[in-house]
């Protein structure tokens, strides 16, 4: 059972290994696992733009005799764990158990999704902030306090930045993009409509978007360049958890790289930003040091 329950985690631990096709099939079925369950193989085969042949040499790649075995499989998957709340959780988990479990999820999804993460495009990402006069953070739903938590944490850099989860908002400002602004746009499927129109919306007024998403994703393909965020959880069934976090990780990672890019000179400015909250705040006792 937790080879059929670990399936999703197994295509996207292995993402790497696979060939060029493979991956393709791979990364449709991981950028919506609950539609591919609805489709054909020859649907599928489509929607990843390779053979049914190729989709066969698949399923054997992982174990399964077919198609229909693997979309029972894929459907097994989803159905484990807790409904609605993640899939590493049983229905009969006590706390230290569910808490063991979360835990662990996060921890394996932050490793996986750091050995994906290409250093090249990162350092990409970087020279786009780098070289932006504003900076945008956009986000829906779950994404919207880590775009929030963007905001505060890019301020830092003697940027105008913002963060807007209003997609009425966020469609006006890409309507007056000019070139030099940037709008990176927060999305774990990266399927939202709102969002990838506003990504190409802002593009076409010159614009650069930064995407933080899957990989393959509609958004991610309307966006100047993509960091690709894996996909260990359907936010379509479960709370976001894992997914959240590595965007948050993700971020930190870009914030790091540009304190590093601003160099020793820009240290005192980071210096009196922090200082300045020394004021509003109690402090420390001698007895609470021991």
């Amino acid at each position: 059972m937790d080879r059929v329950r670990n399936l999703l985690e197994q295509i996207q631990g292995r993402l790497d290994e696979l060939n060029k096709a493979e991956r393709k099939v791979a990364e449709v079925i991981l950028l919506n696992p609950q539609q591919a369950t609805r489709f054909s193989i020859a649907a599928l085969a489509q929607a990843a733009k390779v053979s049914e042949p190729t989709v066969n040499r698949f399923c054997r790649s992982f174990g399964v005799s077919g198609y229909p075995e693997l979309k029972l499989q894929l459907a097994q998957s989803l159905a484990s764990g807790a409904a609605y709340v993640s899939r590493a959780v049983e229905a009969d988990d006590d706390p230290a158990a569910y808490t063991q479990k979360i835990f662990a999820s996060a921890i394996a999804s932050l490793d996986g999704a750091c050995q994906q993460l290409d250093p090249a495009q990162v350092s990409r990402a970087v020279d786009m902030m780098i070289q932006a006069r504003q900076i945008h953070f956009f986000g829906l739903g779950a994404s919207a306090p880590v775009a929030l938590d963007a905001q505060h944490k890019f301020f830092r850099f003697n940027l105008a930045v913002s963060a807007h989860a209003d997609v009425l908002m966020q469609r006006m400002l890409a309507s007056v993009a000019h070139t030099g602004d940037l709008f990176v746009i927060i999305s774990y499927t990266g399927r939202t409509r709102e969002l990838v129109e506003v990504a190409r919306l802002a593009r076409e007024n010159g614009a650069s978007v930064l995407g933080l998403t899957a990989a393959g994703s509609p958004l991610a393909n309307a966006c100047s360049l993509s960091l690709h965020i894996p996909l260990p959880e359907d936010t379509d069934i479960y709370m976001p958890m894992t997914s959240r976090i590595i965007q948050l990780t993700v971020l930190d990672v870009l914030a790091t790289g540009m304190t590093l890019r601003r160099g020793v000179d820009f240290q005192p400015h980071l210096r009196k930003i922090k200082e300045s909250l020394n004021a509003s705040r109690y402090p420390i006792e001698d007895d609470e040091l021991n």
